[in-house]
């Protein structure tokens, strides 16, 4: 017999972190990691804001970076001090290319509660649209069916389907 959470597997969220840093390196660009800070992340405080920091984790600014399952580990200068910084995958809420925002956003790890969820809608990460955010916010309900003896109303300046605007 097979547990039901050996059918889940593991993680997608480190294989995505591995692939989203080395399109941005393949590519020129400096992947960034927006993570949440919580138990468990070992990142210089002074920066913290929001519980959140934002790290540079290109290979020019980062030493012995590893990219793991569980950890993200590396060195890193801030200030001109070297410090250890040691992030949990899970709290790592995006990736993306400092150049051009294009990236990915994550789930905020349960633990952060809906303060952090509430925190993330209202602080966008820079440079990177948070998706499920705007999704909701950029589909308005359906108006009610009209009864089926009333012909449709034909669709006036403004009115109509909404439309997907693609941003670059």
């Amino acid at each position: 017999m097979v547990d039901s959470a050996d059918n889940q597997g593991t993680s997608t969220r480190p294989y995505l972190l591995r692939a989203l840093h080395d399109w941005c390196t393949d590519n020129g660009f400096t992947p960034y990691l927006a993570v949440y800070v919580g138990p468990g992340v070992q990142v210089p405080m002074e920066y913290v804001k929001n519980n959140e920091i934002v790290l540079n984790v290109g290979f020019e600014a980062t030493s012995g970076l590893q990219l793991g399952n569980e950890f993200i580990e590396f060195k890193a200068r801030f200030g001109g001090v070297a410090r250890e910084i040691r992030v949990p995958v899970d709290h790592v809420v995006a990736i993306y290319a400092r150049e051009n925002g294009q990236g990915m956003a994550f789930p905020v790890p349960t633990e952060a509660g809906v303060r952090a969820e509430a925190t993330a809608e209202s602080t966008p990460i820079r440079g990177l649209r948070l998706a499920s955010s705007e999704v909701a916010q950029a589909s308005p309900p359906a108006p009610p069916e009209p009864p089926k003896d009333t012909p449709p109303e034909p669709a006036g300046p403004g009115g109509g389907r909404p439309a997907l605007k693609r941003v670059k």
